[in-house]
């Protein structure tokens, strides 16, 4: 079977983001699904009380009621997964593991849904069809024989309902180990670890209606015009109310600066738009701590000003001096940092931040949003307690249309953390746990997704799990992660569709085929709704509404339980008995999760509901009991310090991004509309002024390879170089193609986030053929 296939061609993009183009883009995925009049029916449910949490983004719903409840690449994400192409016994018998990873990772996915359970038993090279029974009881054959359950690792992706995650997290501790590696790791993990010390939660502490409130909204490392399309809205209402919308981001993201309205009649007919920011600063890349710090640093220049005048300063003092401590230390810090340190990181001109200090200290409530822009770096949660500090300074925290909002990728990765996928668990839930389940739970740390890496190329981990996501390709390092996986013994991937996670296979492998959101989830007590948590803490159900393609497909909490009950027995719930009908699972979730009283009952509620954070209520749940100012340092230097002895010059630093037709590592089509490519992926955008700089022309084919303290080639090819609207010294280059560029040891302090967003490269001539395009 051929997938589509568009002519390689770059034009930069000349119309607003959203709007007809986003409507031409989504009528293509409805035709291209196979089935696209069920498909529409579905669409229209997507968001919808009694319809399905869409399976793409975690941003939150609006309270006002709306037909039409989904963005553009939320429909693509809905036609994706509800495809009417299936992959099954014959497929696999068709093709082998060698020819599929030939394939790239779009023409793997859109073979369309896998429909019956596969096994690779080390022999030959294809998958067999499998029996449920028989792949459960070889999971519990090599669970069961391992000396430690710490030889087995738990993955998790975002997608997972708090069902399944629920579940999931109760059988690895039943089992013995908290080896819970999530996606969460390779996202906003920095933002966890960076509230949690300041605030005492690692949740953002807002909600939808707050951004109707504010005045100023900051957007800080983040596209949503790509990532989060319907963050475009409540944008877009800001500045027509007056709002001021201030943007740091390195490229000109259409999301960003243009705006045309879908659901806006006047703006569809007459073609028009709107701008969605009032002022765009373009930092270095890891420069955003040093233009917070240099925002702060006004700010205490400004007080200074105002004590001397005898006249009211920038800073909120009656609230640093009720909720905060470690302000001195913090003002300290902030002053003894030079202009000097703050703008050779920043990138920026000490006009531009002063810009935007102004901007923020005439705000009463303020917003400030982030995303992997800022979480993907060495000092990210560094730069994450930088923001805190800036909003502790006025009192931004727990006041209507202000406070802290890191906006999450998949659709519930917040409520998976929530359930308890945590390779550090808090021992509150873990003595919850041992309450309600009468079992000792694990007490050592687990393993989060670096270490599982390092752990399985080194023989500790033997046998892989993972609940959704394409481990393979998410991950840094690609070539070593690829080798960790095939180390293992046992590799079990829980998924919709084929991806390359399947054919990077441990001795033996299992591929078992799960329900998606859109798919209604029959049990022995009819149809099953699950629940999700949004960015905004609401949690709401979710009621697939397509009939799977498949009879063989399971659910992720069935699946879940047939795993357990084969390793665990009835050990220590029943489980199959809890598969009959969830609300069983959600009263357990009750007995053990803070907030999620009368949970079945509360689900009634259009909307769902919200779980209470405890700083938006200037509760601290911290060591201190207050709110905590983190004096940090501005780094020394943003290129690694064993990059920096081995006297090796980087010729750009490279961040990797998503195009606008691919969520996470689903890629929707080849092309990139809002960048102007079309047809093809290996593509690394620079600046004219840098690819003459290093004799290089525009279109010229080349190599990357990234430069780190080891003596490991990291290198990639083939990729065709494009002038484009880009910062000097800067490079963007499309992911999971060029993660095999970023070190497996090259990761956030605290977080061990790895740094997509901060690569040291080096361009060379391309030895693969020439392209006219």
């Amino acid at each position: 079977m051929k997938t589509p296939v568009d002519r390689f061609r770059f034009r930069p993009y000349q119309k607003p983001a959203a709007g007809w183009g986003a409507l031409r883009s989504v009528a293509h995925a409805w035709l291209d699904s196979r089935q696209p009049f069920k498909n529409l029916r579905a669409m229209l449910q997507t968001n919808q009380h009694g319809g399905f949490d869409c399976p793409g983004c975690a941003w939150g719903e609006a309270p006002k009621e709306g037909r039409i409840r989904f963005c553009e690449n939320g429909a693509k994400a809905v036609n994706w997964e509800a495809s009417g192409r299936g992959v099954d016994a014959d497929f696999f018998a068709r093709h082998s593991i060698a020819e599929l990873l030939a394939q790239d990772d779009y023409w793997l996915e859109y073979q369309g849904r896998l429909t019956e359970p596969m096994y690779f038993d080390g022999n030959g090279d294809h998958y067999q069809p499998i029996s449920w029974e028989r792949a459960f009881e070889i999971i519990a054959s090599h669970l069961n024989a391992l000396d430690s359950p710490d030889r087995a690792a738990f993955y998790t992706s975002g997608r997972a309902s708090n069902e399944a995650a629920f579940l999931y997290q109760l059988f690895a501790r039943a089992y013995g180990t908290n080896n819970l590696p999530d996606c969460s790791n390779m996202c906003h993990e920095a933002s966890g670890v960076a509230l949690k010390a300041s605030i005492g939660t690692g949740k953002g502490t807002v909600t939808y209606t707050d951004f109707a409130d504010a005045e100023a909204i900051f957007v800080i490392g983040q596209n949503p015009g790509t990532n989060h399309p319907r963050m475009l809205e409540p944008l877009s209402e800001a500045v027509e109310r007056g709002a001021q919308v201030v943007v740091f981001n390195p490229l000109r993201e259409r999301g960003l600066e243009r705006f045309q309205a879908p659901q806006d009649p006047v703006q569809m007919l007459t073609n028009g738009e709107m701008s969605l920011s009032t002022a765009f600063f373009r930092p270095a890349l890891g420069g955003d701590m040093a233009v917070i710090r240099g925002i702060a640093k006004f700010l205490f220049q400004w007080q200074q000003e105002a004590e001397r005048d005898q006249a009211e300063g920038p800073l909120d003092q009656a609230f640093i001096d009720e909720h905060c401590t470690g302000f001195e230390a913090y003002r300290a810090q902030v002053e003894s940092t030079p202009w000097s340190a703050i703008l050779e990181q920043s990138g920026l001109e000490k006009s531009e931040i002063e810009r935007a200090a102004h901007i923020y200290c005439r705000s009463k409530r303020t917003i400030i949003c982030w995303a992997m822009g800022v979480t993907q770096h060495r000092h990210s949660v560094a730069t994450i307690q930088e923001i805190t500090n800036l909003q502790l300074l006025r009192g931004q925290i727990g006041m209507p249309g202000a406070g802290l909002c890191p906006v999450r990728g998949h659709s519930n990765v917040q409520g998976d953390r929530t359930m308890g996928i945590d390779d550090k668990p808090p021992s509150a839930l873990l003595d919850s746990l041992e309450r309600r389940f009468a079992f000792d739970c694990p007490r050592e740390d687990g393993v989060n997704v670096v270490q599982s890496i390092g752990a399985m190329l080194e023989g500790r981990i033997k046998v892989f799990i993972a609940l959704g996501g394409n481990f393979a390709q998410a991950t840094p390092d690609s070539a070593r992660t690829h080798e960790a996986l095939r180390n293992c013994a046992l590799t079990v991937q829980i998924s919709t569709k084929l991806n390359r996670s399947h054919l990077v296979t441990g001795r033996e492998a299992l591929i078992l085929p799960c329900l998606g959101r859109t798919d209604i989830d029959r049990q022995a007590r009819g149809p099953q709704a699950v629940t999700v948590e949004d960015s905004f803490s609401m949690v709401h159900a979710s009621y697939g509404q397509l009939t799977p393609l498949s009879a063989e497909m399971r659910s992720e909490p069935a699946i879940i339980a047939g795993m357990a009950q084969a390793v665990l027995g009835k050990e220590p719930v029943d489980w199959l008995w809890l598969i009959e009908d969830y609300a069983r699972i959600r009263d357990l979730i009750a007995d053990v999760i803070p907030g999620f009283d009368d949970f079945n009952l509360r689900l009634s509620t259009p909307g769902g509901f919200y779980l209470q954070n405890s700083a938006g209520q200037r509760q601290w749940n911290t060591g201190t009991g207050k709110a905590n100012f983190i004096s940090e340092p501005l780094p020394e230097s943003l290129i690694s310090t064993g990059v920096r002895k081995k006297g090796r010059k980087h010729d750009l630093v490279l961040q990797t991004l998503r195009s606008h037709d691919q969520y996470n590592t689903t890629v929707y089509s080849l092309n990139d509309r809002y960048r102007g490519v079309k047809g093809e992926r290996h593509v690394v955008f620079a600046s004219q002024e840098d690819i003459h700089r290093l004799g290089f022309e525009d279109r010229q084919r080349v190599d990357i390879v990234s430069l780190w303290d080891d003596d490991r080639e990291r290198r990639v090819s083939g990729f065709t170089l494009i002038a484009f609207d880009i910062p000097a010294g800067q490079a963007a280059a499309y992911y999971p193609e060029t993660n095999p560029l970023v070190p497996l040891e090259s990761y956030g302090i605290g977080s061990y986030t790895p740094t997509s967003k901060f690569i040291a490269i080096r361009l060379e001539p391309s030895t693969a053929p020439q392209r006219i395009i």
